[in-house]
């Protein structure tokens, strides 16, 4: 089948990178796509806004599916667009209709959700401009840190988290009298900061059935030693070695099912991912409990990189099945190993930040996946920078330390003016497994 795949990250190259390998893929497209994904098909030109002109590709093409990468679109309604279309309405799209996506597009809507569907969350209420006084009150009744939310998308730049009551008020005021992240903070969520490790936990669902994808932790923070500005994620580890099986089982009754049994009670169409952002909190009798810190709609980006090359079956085959709704006959293998992901960016970022700087060593990287994020082919055909986060090195090793030695040797083969990467990717969950 003829398949187009909407995004240009690295999740989009990894996702790509994974499609291409499968047996039932004819012509593969990536809309816009970047200097990597290139190696696993044709890059076309389409604005990812512009619906109109993606189903005008799709029926011109003899496209059969549509893999939404990034949140925008399904947010803005694609796969509503696409039920809506007579010419359209057979195509596969993988993605959730507007409604499941709201449980991304408003961290409120989320809330409410996980509080119907009695999901462990954190408690939280919700402010709008109109009511900045009361929820400055509210922050004073709470204990450091603070955790502010724009409800809308905010390109994962959107939370806050504060150990300072007199900044965390300011940053309310900011956040819902002077927009700082515009429209999506016209309403902010306070929630409690539950103390614990973070993890993510990824669903394939077609609304009734599921397949619960590997585990995988990514790192935030530019510095090392999780220090510094928030970025779009540094790296990413697959498995998360505390995500036993034990703690695996409390996910998938405790979350999993409530929320996609949520999904059918609400009446609420969903073919695509469920990205859970995950707290293990330390209970009790020792053992670690799964809170829902947000809902995704989509893969995370940049555990997709870590996880999709452990999947080992068919993936284009797990799609159609998503589709169709027989998920629950179609089998999911899982690679054993360990894959490690360090991601190298550009001079600035999360910043202001170079574009158009030469990439060299390439061709040096060994027993590694190098997944594009940020490039594109230059006029002399060199691969240039093109964003803030530029390449993923990815290496599977049958140990952690194996994983990560590989993608940090490989990190350092490749060079352009200003490289930045992280050398401690993974080091938190070394200790943890060394004790």
């Amino acid at each position: 089948m003829n398949i187009l795949l909407l995004g240009s990250g690295g999740r989009e190259h990894a996702m790509a990178a994974k499609i291409a390998e499968s047996k039932l893929c004819n012509k593969l497209f990536i809309a816009p796509g970047n200097a990597g994904t290139t190696q696993c098909g044709t890059n076309i030109d389409l604005k990812l806004d512009n619906f109109n002109q993606i189903g005008k590709f799709v029926i011109d093409n003899n496209i059969h599916m549509v893999v939404v990468g990034p949140e925008a679109p399904l947010v803005a309604g694609i796969a509503d667009y696409f039920a809506q279309k007579p010419e359209l309405k057979n195509i596969m799209l993988i993605g959730p209709s507007a409604k499941g996506a709201q449980l991304e597009g408003s961290k409120d809507f989320a809330k409410l959700f996980m509080q119907r569907h009695g999901i462990p969350t954190a408690a939280y209420r919700t402010f709008t401009r109109d009511t900045l006084k009361e929820g400055q009150a509210y922050l004073a009744t709470l204990q450091p840190p603070y955790v502010l939310k724009a409800d809308g998308l905010a390109a994962g730049k959107g939370v806050l988290i504060l150990d300072n009551l007199k900044e965390a008020k300011h940053e309310l005021q900011l956040m819902l009298k002077e927009a700082k992240f515009g429209d999506a903070s016209s309403r902010v969520v306070i929630e409690q900061f539950l103390s614990g490790i973070e993890l993510s936990v990824f669903v394939l669902t077609d609304g009734k059935h599921y397949k619960i994808l590997p585990s995988a932790k990514d790192y935030k923070r530019i510095g090392e030693g999780d220090t510094g500005l928030n970025t779009g994620g540094m790296g990413s580890i697959s498995p998360v070695p505390f995500a036993d099986k034990a703690f695996m089982q409390k996910v998938e009754h405790r979350i999993v099912i409530p929320t996609i049994k949520g999904l059918q009670k609400e009446d609420i169409p969903y073919k695509g991912f469920i990205f859970l952002g995950l707290m293990a909190v330390t209970a009790e009798d020792g053992t670690l409990d799964p809170y829902v810190i947000e809902y995704n709609v989509r893969m995370g980006d940049p555990e997709t990189e870590s996880v999709f090359p452990r999947i080992k079956s068919d993936i284009v085959e797990l799609f159609t099945a998503t589709w169709n709704g027989n998920l629950h006959q179609v089998s999911l293998d899982i690679d054993e190993r360990t894959a490690a992901c360090v991601m190298l960016t550009a001079e600035g970022y999360p910043e202001k930040y170079r574009k158009g700087d030469v990439i060299s060593g390439l061709d040096k990287v060994d027993n590694s996946l190098i997944f594009h994020a940020g490039t594109k082919t230059g006029l002399s055909g060199n691969i240039v920078t093109n964003g803030g986060r530029v390449l993923c090195v990815t290496t599977l090793g049958s140990t952690l330390p194996t994983a990560l030695l590989g993608s940090l040797q490989n990190a350092e083969k490749i060079q352009w003016k200003g490289r930045y990467y992280r050398h401690d990717i993974g080091q938190d969950l070394l200790k943890r497994i060394l004790g």
